[in-house]
């Protein structure tokens, strides 16, 4: 598989005739996804493919990969190691985002067609953002899904630059299954997840 992973599911969605962000091109990238193999999900690769832009810093609103080492991992029952996260804002000494690995595939489909009703436009092009606080989704039962995602990162723990996911490819990136859990399995940060959006 070319090592450019986003470029390679678009063409093949393009050839299949999938329409972007539809539930046929859900369950397109769920078995697709599937279909992968360990050596297709080159973390490295990602963070460098063609398709991303490369940035030392976040920006509100995007979808980014990121190597990251919390400063409180000795306490923490998991984490993951290399985030898919929309930026939501500044924190102290860091940023908030949503990193959607925490939520298994399905969900987390949905939680990010959720997100997009506040994008700020549908073009998505490099100026497409979303545009959301904590408090909107606190407030707004539609995006409970939220909650077990909502993490508060530190810059000086991110160990790599940031790889900001063009908009066009939000689905993919969402679908991929790159998440890096330490602490626990997939299946048990999932089910922990669905017990608290419960």
């Amino acid at each position: 598989m070319s090592t450019d992973i986003f470029n390679k599911l678009s063409y093949d969605a393009f050839k299949a005739g999938i329409t972007p962000r539809t539930r046929a091109s859900r369950n397109w990238f769920k078995q697709r996804v599937i279909d992968l193999k360990g050596p297709d999900i080159n973390r490295r690769h990602i963070l460098n493919a063609d398709s991303v832009k490369k940035r030392n810093t976040a920006i509100i609103g995007s979808m980014n990969m990121f190597y990251y080492d919390p400063k409180t991992k000795a306490t923490l029952p998991y984490y993951d190691r290399f985030p898919c996260s929309i930026i939501v804002g500044p924190a102290p000494g860091g940023f908030y985002g949503i990193n959607l690995h925490y939520l298994p595939l399905y969900p987390r489909f949905l939680l990010l067609e959720r997100l997009l009703d506040f994008a700020n436009n549908k073009a998505f092009t490099e100026s497409t953002k979303i545009k959301v606080t904590y408090d909107l989704l606190k407030g707004s039962s539609k995006h409970r899904a939220f909650q077990p995602c909502f993490k508060h990162y530190l810059n000086n723990h991110v160990k790599s630059h940031f790889a900001m996911i063009p908009a066009k490819e939000w689905e993919i990136a969402a679908g991929l299954p790159t998440q890096q859990f330490k602490g626990a399995s997939a299946s048990t940060v999932w089910s922990d997840s669905k017990k608290r959006i419960k």
